[in-house]
This record gives structure tokens, C-alpha cells and sequence, in this order.
């Protein structure tokens, strides 16, 4: 089983820790950031999207388990927005410890997730997937996401070269 519940207070400086942390190496793993100062990139970043932290408006954050009374398990935040008159939720991140992995939890708790934006309004839910994590592609595949736009890059710096 997998349950979602609210973020309570003391585990909140450790979820900070794993998304800051783990959305700077994705972009610098990805080639959107170099590796100086993707620390404090992400870091901004994170609090201006929760400057209140558990208490920001809009943004949900839960803790993943596998029981009402057992340990954490990992992470996901969302948030709801409203804009030209509909309301969609969106994705920020989804953690899990490594040794639950591949286990159906992310699926689990990503079709919760979905009742949960769907009965707060969300007529639809979005998020971000770095093109190197295959894995997590298949499973929002699964789920019935699909890509909406792709993002792309050339370095500049081989030009002229």
C-alpha cells in the first residue's frame, strides 16, 4: 500500500535538503546548469516558489509511506493554479528513498496525487521531466501524460572552433 499525508513541520528541513539538492544536480546533469553555483541557483529558485514554506498558498506537500503509522518513504509537492479560467495542478517534485524504488509507489502515489488536484478543481496536472531520466518518463507514460513542448540547447561554445 501507499498513502500520502500532509508534511508535518519536522520532517520538512530534510524534504528542503533532497529537492534543492537534487534539482540542481539534474540540471547540471542535464546541461542546463554548470556545476559552479547550481547549489544557490536551485536554492533561489525553491524559495520563490515557497517562500512561506509549508505554509506558501496553493502548494501541497506530502509525504510518501507505505502505512498511516510507518516511516517516510519520500516526497511530492504540488501546486494549483487558476489562470484564463483553469485550474490546473502541477508537479514539482516527487522523491523517493532509493530502496523503495521500482516498487509502484510513484504510480500509486501519483494516482492519488491526481484524485487529490481533481477534487481541489484541477481540470488537469503538468510537471517537468529531465530528458535523462528515462525511468520516470516510462512511468508518467504509463500514467497517461504526454509530452507538450520539448526544450532544447547548443552550447555556443564549439562555434568558430
Amino acid at each position: 500500500m501507499t498513502l500520502l499525508r500532509p508534511m508535518r513541520q519536522e520532517t520538512y528541513p530534510a524534504f528542503v535538503q533532497a529537492v534543492v539538492s537534487g534539482y540542481a544536480q539534474e540540471n547540471v546533469t542535464a546541461g542546463r546548469w554548470a556545476a559552479i553555483g547550481a547549489l544557490e541557483r536551485s536554492r533561489e529558485e525553491f524559495w520563490a516558489l515557497l517562500p512561506a514554506g509549508l505554509e506558501t498558498p496553493d502548494h501541497f506537500l506530502f509525504e510518501i509511506a507505505e502505512e498511516e503509522a510507518g516511516p517516510l518513504i519520500g516526497f511530492v509537492w504540488y501546486a494549483i493554479s487558476t489562470k484564463h479560467g483553469s485550474r490546473t495542478a502541477y508537479i514539482y517534485d516527487l522523491e523517493l528513498e532509493e530502496e523503495h524504488r521500482r516498487k509502484g509507489h510513484a504510480f500509486r502515489a501519483l494516482k492519488i496525487l491526481e484524485s487529490i488536484a481533481a477534487a481541489a478543481g484541477a481540470t488537469s496536472i503538468g510537471l517537468n521531466v529531465f530528458i535523462n531520466n528515462p525511468t520516470a518518463q516510462a512511468l508518467y507514460r504509463k500514467l497517461g501524460y504526454a509530452p507538450t513542448n520539448i526544450n532544447m540547447r547548443k552550447h555556443l561554445d564549439a562555434i568558430g572552433s
